[in-house]
């Protein structure tokens, strides 16, 4: 099935998405199994095969595995962030390079876990997504990402062209 819609539109969708509430930390292994219907209802963009449901639970999968593991990163992060805490308490002896590489330590440890939570949050939002059917549709221009680039980075928002833009900024 292939309709356009709009004179302006460049990609293509089989119908108008529908909305679920079933989010991404609260699927069954039965709903991951992404359907076709649901699969071909997501915008491509010009020339592009629509999405099959294989496809598509591809990407969900890795979604979702990539959001196990930075799960137990962050995890184990915030462990060793509460470890360093602790051994700063203790360390207070301890001279200024001592205490100045023990904060540096700290500092780096929660970017990193700070880092983690924003691709658990992107992966999170990108599973939404799928599940509404709004999935590779640019957040700027609202016309397709590109199945390829999805593929490639399935947390993507926006197509290329817009996010070369955002970047010259």
């Amino acid at each position: 099935m292939d309709g356009t819609t709009g004179a302006g539109d460049k990609h293509r969708t089989a119908e108008a998405p529908r909305t679920s509430r079933t989010g991404p930390r609260h699927r069954s292994a039965k709903a991951q199994q992404v359907s076709t219907a649901t699969a071909q209802r997501l915008p491509v963009r010009e020339g592009e095969d629509l999405w099959t449901s294989a496809e598509l639970s591809e990407v969900s999968d890795r979604l979702q595995a990539e959001m196990r593991e930075l799960t137990a990163e962050i995890a184990t992060a915030e462990s060793q962030i509460a470890e360093r805490i602790n051994d700063a308490a203790e360390g207070a002896g301890d001279d200024q390079a001592d205490a100045g590489a023990k904060t540096f330590e700290r500092e780096q440890a929660m970017a990193l876990t700070y880092n983690a939570r924003d691709l658990l949050a992107q992966n999170e939002r990108a599973v939404v997504r799928i599940d509404q059917g709004t999935y590779g549709v640019c957040e700027s221009c609202g016309q397709a990402i590109g199945k390829a680039r999805l593929q490639a980075f399935p947390r993507a928002t926006l197509c290329v062209r817009c996010k070369q833009r955002e970047e010259r900024r």
